[in-house]
């Protein structure tokens, strides 16, 4: 029962990321791996999941696939941008994610993978030293042109039909969004034309760039970014899809799915300390205080908005809120965030709740970014432009307008994740979101 508002999925797809660091190298070797059969795509709901469709005795359980036109695997292209010159295998290697036994077999593919020049603006990334670069005296609009350039020739040289932008790269510093350079697009245009540093990010280059060429943008960093109206006018105008923002991996999850328990049971929460220690490249940038600011703005809305404050004051009306990064480079890749989560209940008497996740990063964030990057192509042949809202249950910050607020719940995520596949395929969404 296909839908035929969906177009098919017809020649190759490229997914270009920006950043060619742990989680980029870690999705591209694993889905090189996957192809040669040996590995599995644990974590992607677009591999693994089977969704419902149809009620009662009509109702049937399949893959993503089966409900709506998908690229394969074996479809894709990989191109990449990073402000240092570590091809595919080098990167993989570097971060010590996937064993090499896990590289290896793809070795001579993951070489092929050089990335392009990125945008280097060391104000935005105080802790790595960019050698790899544009040239860093262009305006952010001729830097936004070359991005396009690039996507041009990637798009030629491997002759892919349609292409998704993902920010797989580090956190930019905390820029507030500015009532000139911001809400509208000709306001934003002028900014980079004017090459105004200060209220134009890097990421805003290749947002532009992209949506521009045609390819849906997905940011998977808290960064201020495509949460401004003047990107939500350039979607409409281009009709592509954006999503974002910041991939939801370890911490974040958890809360999403804690959070709604104690509502879901009307428990208190009265404090919830959460504190993570990461060593990779993303924990570096991060012990930069205005980098922490951009992931820590990310982080506090979650369990607001969960919990619902305003609805039950009782229960959540103060509650004190902490969120800590420590860089500790002896763990690598492998990161702990660790909760300490101070709850009451009957007759208000507390108990506390501890959570240390011993989790790894990129693992976590692979599948997400092969799911975006599949979800975000269904999107753009599906005819959807502007903000996918159905996307959230893959991110920490779910993008929205001014008059809407975001759904942070895990599970009713999901719900909105498998009404628009449902939807798409020509089924009714049948589950309702409170």
């Amino acid at each position: 029962m296909n839908n035929n508002s969906v177009k098919p999925a017809e020649g190759k797809l490229g997914i270009l990321c920006i950043g060619l660091g742990a989680v980029s190298s870690t999705f591209i070797t694993g889905v090189l791996m996957i192809r040669k059969g040996m590995g599995k795509p644990v974590g992607s709901i677009t591999q693994m999941a089977k969704i419902r469709v149809g009620k009662g005795g009509n109702a049937s359980y399949k893959h993503v696939s089966e409900i709506v036109p998908m690229p394969t695997l074996d479809d894709i292209a990989f191109g990449a941008w990073d402000i240092l010159p570590d091809n595919a295998f080098e990167s993989a290697m570097h971060a010590e994610v996937l064993k090499d036994r896990d590289i290896y077999p793809v070795k001579e593919e993951l070489e092929a993978i050089t990335p392009m020049r990125g945008i280097y603006d060391p104000d935005y990334v105080k802790a790595i030293d960019g050698t790899w670069t544009k040239d860093t005296s262009l305006t952010r609009w001729e830097l936004m042109e070359q991005v396009r350039e690039d996507i041009r020739k990637f798009k030629q040289e491997k002759g892919c039909s349609r292409v998704v932008v993902i920010w797989a790269a580090s956190t930019e510093i905390y820029i507030p969004r500015d009532k000139q350079a911001h809400e509208s697009l000709e306001a934003l245009e002028a900014a980079m034309k004017a090459d105004d540093r200060k209220h134009v990010a890097p990421s805003m280059c290749y947002a532009y760039a992209a949506m521009a060429e045609g390819a849906p943008f997905i940011m998977g960093a808290p960064n201020t970014c495509l949460d401004i109206p003047a990107m939500w006018q350039l979607a409409e105008k281009t009709g592509m899809p954006i999503a974002g923002k910041d991939f939801k991996t370890g911490q974040t999850m958890m809360k999403t799915v804690l959070s709604a328990a104690f509502r879901t049971r009307m428990l208190g929460v009265s404090g919830w300390f959460s504190t993570n220690i990461l060593g990779n490249r993303d924990g570096l940038v991060l012990d930069v205080p205005e980098n922490f600011k951009t992931k820590e703005v990310s982080k506090l809305g979650v369990i607001d908005t969960i919990l619902k404050k305003d609805e039950y004051p009782d229960l959540y009306g103060d509650i004190f809120h902490k969120v800590r990064i420590n860089y500790y480079p002896p763990r690598n890749d492998d990161k702990e965030g660790w909760d300490n989560i101070d709850i009451f209940g009957w007759m208000g008497y507390p108990m506390q709740i501890k959570v240390d996740f011993l989790c790894k990063d990129s693992i976590l964030a692979a599948p997400l970014l092969l799911d975006l990057a599949l979800l975000g192509d269904l999107a753009l042949r599906a005819g959807k432009s502007g903000i996918q809202t159905w996307l959230s249950f893959y991110l920490k910050s779910p993008m929205h307008d001014d008059e809407h607020e975001p759904v942070h719940d895990l599970f009713q995520q999901n719900t909105m994740l498998k009404n628009a596949i449902r939807e798409m395929g020509g089924y009714e969404a049948d589950e309702e979101i409170d």
